[in-house]
């Protein structure tokens, strides 16, 4: 089923195509990422896990996890309207449980406050359908001039 396309989730796509081919590590790690939906100040996204994606015991790799978070962080931020997410300054990941190859899961990353400087958001990763157990959670605090 096709997500109705808003003028929220057009430009969080525009950016991220903008963004993608200038960002060797994301383009590796999220080149298969699927932007589901936004609205202002909150994106949901898809991500099958591959084999790029797990460390040696066959699991989601926690850098996985992290650069999940960095990037739906600004994600979250770029639905608010910006065309730019500003630079990271802080980043926090707990993980709660893993994911393994094959396993689709759900990115859902919230703008809570976009200020004049500073932009806090909140971003869970969990296994996407009716289970939707957390994988991991976190926050993302950003600096942007505006």
């Amino acid at each position: 089923m096709e997500t109705e396309v808003n003028a929220e989730l057009q430009h969080v796509r525009n950016y991220w195509a903008r963004m993608k081919p200038n960002s060797p590590i994301y383009s590796f790690l999220l080149g298969n990422i699927t932007l589901v939906s936004a609205t202002k100040g909150q994106i949901m996204a898809h991500l099958k896990v591959l084999s790029v994606h797990v460390n040696s015991k066959g699991t989601l790799h926690g850098v996985t996890s992290s650069c999940i978070m960095d990037w739906a962080g600004g994600l979250a931020i770029a639905s608010t309207g910006l065309d730019n997410s500003g630079v990271s300054t802080d980043i926090h990941t707990t993980y709660v449980s893993t994911a393994k190859e094959g396993d689709l899961i759900e990115i859902e990353a919230n703008a809570n406050k976009v200020g004049a400087s500073l932009a806090f958001t909140k971003i869970e990763i969990r296994h996407a359908g009716d289970e939707g157990k957390v994988i991991a959670h976190g926050t993302h605090t950003k600096y942007i001039k505006r």
